[in-house]
């Protein structure tokens, strides 16, 4: 059995009000290294609720999370904020890159933030995703000179800045055409089998999920398959 790198155990979202909203209902759910897992459903079942509480991005209004072996649900927001950077990469529909960096400086922030490399190691881990992402020769360019799919692969490196043990994607294909998304879901795979990567994505595309290893299909914010 594959390392187990994320641990859900009854995770539960509700939105306190008048009358209170349940987004995740009672889920629990392992994700091991090297697994690419899709989270299925229809419009509001709780796909993008549940990856947020998966991303640390949303806290559970019950159960708890263990990431890597440890125990989130006593995190203050440091200490959340800590373990994205560490540990988590981030891919989402829009590729929110800043437009007024280059490239290669969308890249090189988190590391900057974290601060475990010097900046030589720094610009050579960047350069180094960029040109293993196809994107050699364009890394002193801005954001818009390239295509939408060029720039999600951007998102990509930027994601896997850090090294971390889980990507979490939000419809990363949803604004690209059909070649596109089939060159981003192709990158997801290999991270996943040939890095060791965890991937967790949530999609709508057939052709997306079919790459997966596992589904999980959500219904009314609770898993059923």
């Amino acid at each position: 059995m594959s390392e187990t790198l994320l641990v859900a155990e009854g995770l539960t979202r509700v939105l306190a009000g008048e009358v209170p909203v349940t987004l995740v209902a009672d889920v629990d759910l392992r994700i091991g290294a090297g697994e690419f897992v899709v989270i299925r459903g229809p419009s509001g079942s709780g796909k993008s609720s549940l990856l947020y509480l998966l991303g640390l991005l949303d806290r559970p209004t019950s159960g708890r999370l263990l990431l890597d072996g440890e125990d989130t649900s006593t995190y203050d927001e440091d200490q959340l904020a800590g373990a994205r950077l560490r540990k988590l990469g981030f891919v989402f529909q829009f590729h929110f890159l800043l437009p007024d960096f280059s490239n290669l400086d969308n890249v090189l922030m988190p590391m900057r933030r974290l601060g475990r490399l010097d900046r030589d190691a720094q610009h050579e881990r960047a350069l180094g995703l960029l040109r293993d992402l196809g994107l050699a020769g364009h890394e002193r360019k801005r954001p818009s000179q390239l295509s939408g799919g060029q720039r999600q692969r951007v998102a990509i490196a930027r994601a896997l800045a850090n090294e971390p043990v889980l990507l979490l994607a939000d419809e990363p294909t949803g604004a690209l055409d059909t070649k596109a998304s089939a060159n981003v879901r192709d990158i997801l795979r290999e991270l996943a089998h040939d890095r060791r990567c965890g991937i967790i994505a949530v999609s709508h595309d057939p052709d997306f999920a079919s790459a997966a290893d596992r589904h999980v299909e959500l219904l009314d914010g609770r898993i059923v398959a």
